[in-house]
This record gives structure tokens, C-alpha cells and sequence, in this order.
């Protein structure tokens, strides 16, 4: 039987794809890629570090002011992961140097930080609980 070992990419649905685009390149270091188009739709690829692809999609049937509600079928968030603490402190220090607003980290043993993406899309830097 096959067995799921990674994704190929996850695609958002975003309202803004210039302002969306520019935000993932600034709050989380991805490189733009690819841009692709069809009846109704544009979507840009960022890129990570190795295997890591995200798309990035506007409709034009998506409303203007619309956002994005967690409580809805779809995703959640989108959790990067950390190795350690430490990582997903480098994480916000990061973020504040973009001057991007973001939760603090969870009290230890978790060890969780959350921020917005221009649309609203939770962005969470996960690590394992501390041994």
C-alpha cells in the first residue's frame, strides 16, 4: 500500500497575490518561483528550503474583503517546523525585524509561536516539547 511521505505543495487562496507574495518573501525568507494563470485564476510558487513549495492562488471570484476564518471546512494553519525552542525563537526575532506582528512563544514544554499572513492565514513555527 502506498503511504503519504510528503506533499508535493500546499496552495492558499489569497486576496492580494503582490501583497501576499511580497509578505512571504519578507516575513519567511521565500524565494518567488514560478507564476502560472488560467480562466479565473493566478497563482505564484514560493519556495523554501529543499522540497518546500507553496502556492500562492487568487481567484476573481474570490470576494475583495474577503477573509480568512479557521472556523470554515479548509485549513487550519500552516505550522512550519523547528528543531528546538531556540529555532522558533529565531523564528520571531525574525519576524520582528520584518516588523511582522506574531504571538509570543507557548510557556515550555510546548514550544509554539503564531503569526498572520496579510489574509489572516495563521503561520505557526512548531517544535517538539523540550525534553
Amino acid at each position: 500500500m502506498p503511504t503519504v511521505d510528503s506533499f508535493s505543495h500546499v496552495t492558499l487562496t489569497v486576496t492580494d497575490l503582490a501583497a501576499s507574495t511580497a509578505w512571504y518573501e519578507r516575513a519567511l525568507g521565500m524565494t518567488r518561483g514560478r507564476d502560472m494563470s488560467g480562466p479565473g485564476w493566478r497563482r505564484t510558487l514560493m519556495l523554501g528550503g529543499p522540497g518546500v513549495v507553496l502556492g500562492l492562488q487568487a481567484h476573481e471570484r474570490t470576494p475583495a474583503g474577503d477573509r480568512f476564518d479557521e472556523t470554515r471546512v479548509g485549513i487550519d494553519h500552516l505550522s512550519i517546523a523547528c528543531t528546538d525552542r531556540a529555532e522558533v525563537q529565531a523564528w520571531l526575532d525574525r519576524l520582528e525585524e520584518s516588523g511582522v506582528a506574531h504571538s509570543p512563544i507557548s510557556p515550555e514544554p510546548a514550544n509554539v509561536a503564531t503569526c498572520k499572513d496579510p489574509d489572516g492565514i495563521a503561520i505557526e513555527f512548531f517544535a517538539p516539547p523540550s525534553a
